[in-house]
């Protein structure tokens, strides 16, 4: 009896078809903006990435996001700045060198609009977070040429560099505690 209760629940997971989405590096981008002498903002973005959804439904309604940034590709278009956030006391891209996320929820909200709970894993230290999510698609490629379904996401969220260790002797009145985050990016059904 329990072979048979295993081998059939086994084939049901089996008829499950999970659909993959990579990421078009082309079309996304990873940035930050950090409140700076509580007078201005600065805001950075990383050149290199990767990541990729998995879904079993066409509404992308369960759907899991993953995204891998690498942390030495910081760039706020200032090399010592750069050269000071790769650093030991901020980003420590050398022990750390990957900024990772996994989400944990999609919620729809109304529309095109979403909540999207997820882990986000900085120097090495894991925390929840809870992102807006502008989602478009999943639909049709608009040249002709190309049937590959494609969608678009705007994800934006803030997180406490506090939180993670990063410039844990910088004061407040320096650089902000609260950094807001935004990634806007295009995906392709493989």
């Amino acid at each position: 009896m329990k072979k048979t209760i295993l081998s059939s629940a086994f084939l049901l997971v089996s008829a499950v078809t999970f659909a993959q989405w990579s990421i078009d590096k082309g079309h996304t981008k990873f940035t930050f903006i950090a409140e700076h002498h509580g007078l201005s903002e600065v805001d950075g973005y990383f050149k290199k990435f990767d990541g990729k959804i998995t879904a079993a439904k066409d509404d992308l309604t369960d759907a899991v996001f993953e995204i891998s940034i690498e942390s030495a590709s910081i760039n706020t278009d200032l090399e010592m700045r750069d050269n000071h956030l790769k650093s030991e006391d901020m980003f420590n891209v050398e022990k750390f060198p990957a900024i990772n996320f996994k989400s944990t929820s999609l919620t729809k909200i109304s529309g095109n609009k979403y909540k999207m709970g997820g882990n986000i894993t900085i120097k090495g230290v894991t925390k929840p977070i809870t992102l807006d999510v502008t989602m478009n698609g999943p639909m049709a490629h608009p040249n002709p040429n190309n049937k590959i379904p494609q969608l678009g996401i705007k994800a934006t969220g803030t997180i406490k560099r506090s939180d993670f260790g990063i410039g844990g002797k910088l004061q407040n009145i320096m650089v902000g505690d609260e950094i807001a985050i935004r990634a806007t990016g295009e995906f392709q059904k493989k």
